[in-house]
């Protein structure tokens, strides 16, 4: 008997695929960062990102905030600038591993820092609460369950948010790259 599942998927169109679930493997919690160190992880990646934006000739105002054990770097511009060609989600994406590399060499620690370029963030949640609400309605149309794609750690924790919020159930299943959301009834 194996414990390897086969589920259905929702590719990022929304449309259904098949896929086979890994086993899940739990990974050991760490210490959690203090507000202090989370700060200069903030700090860094701050002066990082200004770097870029001065190598790039891009104009942008940089935020720095902590919460929920994470330091946010949001960078921002009130004029029309060419700061949305940075704001695509996989540049998104690089430039935050970029940034927490930057960040790990300075401080000795991993980082889980969160970098939005333009409201790149807002715009991913709305593309995901897209694809809760297209898994809830196949499970409301009689799925035992919905797997998504598989996605960030932290985008997994937006889903299961908005999941929550819709009344159901989610769980990560995989390892990897391959780990995504498996949404059920509550």
């Amino acid at each position: 008997m194996s414990d390897v599942t086969e589920t259905s998927t929702l590719s990022p169109a929304g449309e259904p695929e098949a896929v086979v679930d890994a086993p899940t493997t739990d990974v050991p919690e760490t210490d959690a960062p203090t507000t202090g160190q989370l700060e200069e992880e903030g700090e860094i990646a701050a002066d990082y990102i200004e770097e870029l934006l001065d190598i790039t000739d891009l104009d942008g105002d940089i935020e720095i905030d902590t919460r929920s054990g994470r330091a946010y770097v949001s960078v921002n511009s009130s004029e029309d600038t060419n700061l949305r060609v940075l704001s695509r989600p996989d540049t998104v994406a690089a430039l935050q591993e970029l940034t927490r590399i930057a960040v790990q060499t300075k401080t000795g620690s991993f980082s889980r820092l969160i970098l939005d370029v333009g409201g790149s963030r807002e715009a991913r949640v709305a593309e995901l609460t897209i694809l809760v609400d297209k898994a809830v309605e196949r499970i409301e149309a009689g799925a035992d369950s919905a797997a998504l794609p598989a996605m960030s750690s932290y985008e997994r924790k937006l889903v299961h948010d908005v999941v929550a919020e819709r009344g159901f159930s989610s769980q990560s299943e995989g390892e990897g790259r391959d780990r995504h959301t498996v949404i059920t009834r509550a």
